[in-house]
């Protein structure tokens, strides 16, 4: 342990973590929502705050060249990296892009023919939304929105001001519960499981001198490997004859003949930032995780040959029969993680609740202060949703399920699985339809509902959590104090949220929403409406007998998962592979999942641990240079108003 006050961290890495907050904002919106072609801020570990922490920590060496004293220390590099990750995630889709489109697009889409301004509108609370909830059709705010604001025209700021401040609540009170969340499973899953957190590898690589990262040859020859490649698709967009190396290739068009056809999506894309990150893996999670995704593709085909017809799931890119398998395996896996960290857990609680002493002084929060602060952002949350007209009962298991059972399996799915995306295959909603019908909300609650699914709940990308948590792995790495790392938190977050706020509605306004990112603009916001019109009108499918069906066969192959992997150590398949196999994340990340395994498989068994570890370097340099093209794309594309290539990380 560092002596007293000697890990608190300096004014400067705060002021400096300030203007890099700012920047990473004014990238990352306008690369996703005008550029479009480079996601370049959603994942777990955006390609944008890498290429940025590695100029950071460039021009920080230099500086020490000249005056040691000008240079920043490794605590406080990475409370810079902290406060960009949280604000990348959050001015991209983990926050900003589903917020703001979600309040207009409802009223920019309502025509003659869905009539959702009579459906709709009219179950909306005023200080939701931008627009008068009583006008009938289109509003200016919202043409302006989609459309441009016409030459002398100014933005609406005031008429923003009041629905982004009653949601900036909830999402405050969010993320005070991810942030309580994670003071309470830090102990448990960095200290007593010991999980690796893969994606803080390459930053703490960055700021770690000794082990010579940047002047490893083996790393930068991985570096060569996607530069050259992304440098010849950028260039091919650009001059045509240049030749370029397709990176997506979509499987489905070469099965045509029944029963094969009948399998969703399935397409290849060869990342190879995602095959460096899953050379740290496990080659049990490894083989689980690609073999549980073919078993879906199978499962389509039995169904296919049987002619079962099955719907697919609500707003999720898989059948329902995988939905509400995941749906199960997701329960089980949660039970298992409070069965496994059940004495750390009852330690925790009994500090909350009595007289107890635990020593939580290195804890990013006192466990006292975790557990009530947890119980009581969830409880006003729930409050929040039941004022804005959702259902009390159902709020409280929207909130609950949100954040206690998929915020929890994908914030596992990042620090055990190294998956450099979080989505899943289910809503709180589907759950709910086990016991009832949709229709059975209401047409208020359904409403707010939708607003609630498109903000929050279908689309898990950029989840904080998961920041939080690689944070608190970071410290653990660097010595930064745990309560210094809550102002970097909190300051990251805030700070993100006023200036994207800001970018997301002026580029818009000036740009036009319709010539923007279709699936931000177009997508998302769109999807729960359409889906909830027909339970709104009273009509809809029953999905008591077949989801439970489903539900339960993934519970019970879960549990049986989890408890051969606790007797037998040998056992290759792992619970979270199963969890995760109709997700999207696993829709892009298959085959990059296959070729690690491919290579570390045989490279353990027949080079040993030693040949493992002097090839990382390697594959960790893949991640670098593939991340770093983005962001020199994105700054091309920018400055040069030309077409940027196309990154395997939809």
């Amino acid at each position: 342990m560092l002596p007293k006050n000697e890990n608190r961290l300096s004014g400067r890495s705060f002021l400096l973590g300030t203007c890099f907050v700012i920047a990473i904002c004014c990238i990352v919106s306008y690369a996703e929502l005008v550029i479009t072609y480079i996601q370049i801020g959603f994942l777990q570990l955006p390609p944008a705050v890498i290429g940025l922490f590695f100029f950071l920590v460039l021009g920080n060496r230099l500086l020490e060249r000249l005056n040691a004293r000008f240079g920043l220390s490794p605590r406080e590099l990475m409370c810079i990296y902290c406060m960009m990750l949280v604000a990348s995630m959050i001015s991209s889709r983990g926050v900003m892009e589903k917020l703001i489109p979600a309040l207009i697009a409802v009223n920019y889409f309502t025509n003659e023919t869905n009539s959702w301004d009579p459906l709709f509108f009219p179950h909306i609370k005023p200080w939701l939304i931008p627009f008068s909830p009583e006008q009938k059709g289109q509003a200016t705010i919202a043409i302006s929105f989609y459309e441009g604001i016409q030459t002398g025209d100014s933005i609406p700021w005031r008429a923003w001001i009041e629905p982004l401040c009653v949601w900036g609540i909830l999402v405050f009170l969010v993320f005070t519960a991810f942030l309580c969340l994670a003071a309470i499973l830090r102990k448990q899953w960095i200290e007593n499981e010991k999980l690796t957190f893969p994606l803080v590898s390459l930053p703490l690589e960055f700021v770690h001198e000794g082990r010579g990262f940047l002047r490893n040859h083996l790393m930068w020859l991985g570096f060569a490997v996607p530069a050259l490649i992304f440098t010849l698709n950028g260039l091919h967009e650009i001059w045509p004859q240049i030749p370029n190396l397709p990176l997506r290739y979509i499987l489905n068009q070469y099965f045509t003949e029944r029963p094969f056809n009948a399998m969703v999506y399935t397409p290849i894309f060869l990342s190879f930032a995602a095959v460096g990150f899953f050379y740290l893996l496990p080659t049990q999670l490894l083989f689980s995780l690609w073999f549980f995704f073919l078993l879906t593709r199978f499962q389509d085909v039995v169904a296919a040959v049987f002619g079962w017809r099955v719907s697919t799931m609500p707003l999720y890119p898989t059948r329902l029969y995988i939905g509400y398998q995941v749906a199960g395996a997701y329960m089980v896996l949660v039970v298992s993680f409070i069965y496994m960290g059940f004495p750390h857990f009852r330690q925790a609680f009994r500090r909350a609740f009595t007289a107890t002493k635990v020593d939580d002084k290195e804890e990013l929060l006192p466990y006292r202060t975790a557990v009530w602060g947890l119980i009581i952002s969830l409880t006003l949350a729930i409050v929040w949703c039941y004022t804005a007209g959702l259902n009390l009962g159902f709020a409280a298991f929207e909130i609950l399920v949100y954040v206690c059972i998929v915020a929890v399996v994908m914030a596992r799915s990042t620090a055990e699985g190294g998956l450099l995306m979080t989505e899943t295959s289910f809503r709180p909603l589907d759950l709910y339809q086990l016991v009832s019908t949709k229709a059975a909300l209401g047409a208020q609650s359904l409403t707010v509902l939708s607003l609630l699914d498109a903000i929050f709940t279908r689309d898990q990308r950029g989840l904080i959590l998961t920041g939080f948590l690689d944070g608190l792995k970071i410290r653990d790495q660097v010595g930064m104090s745990h309560r210094s790392l809550v102002g970097v938190f909190v300051l990251g977050s805030t700070l993100a949220f006023l200036c994207a706020a800001v970018i997301h509605l002026w580029l818009p306004y000036t740009h036009g929403a319709n010539y923007m990112y279709n699936y931000t603009y177009r997508g998302n916001p769109l999807w729960a409406f359409q889906d909830n019109v027909a339970a709104m009108e009273g009509l809809g499918s029953d999905l008591r007998t077949t989801g439970g069906l489903f539900f339960g066969i993934g519970a019970l192959v879960t549990t049986g998962l989890v408890i051969l992997r606790m007797l037998y150590w040998w056992w290759p398949l792992h619970p979270l592979g199963y969890a995760l196999s109709a997700s999207w994340t696993l829709i892009v990340f298959w085959f990059p999942v296959f070729i690690a395994w491919g290579i570390k498989t045989p490279l353990l068994r027949y080079s040993g641990i030693r040949q493992y570890q002097r090839l990382r370097p390697f594959f960790l340099g893949m991640v670098f240079g593939e991340f770093s093209m983005a962001v020199i794309w994105t700054l091309i594309s920018w400055s040069a108003n030309t077409p940027a290539p196309f990154f395997p990380w939809p």
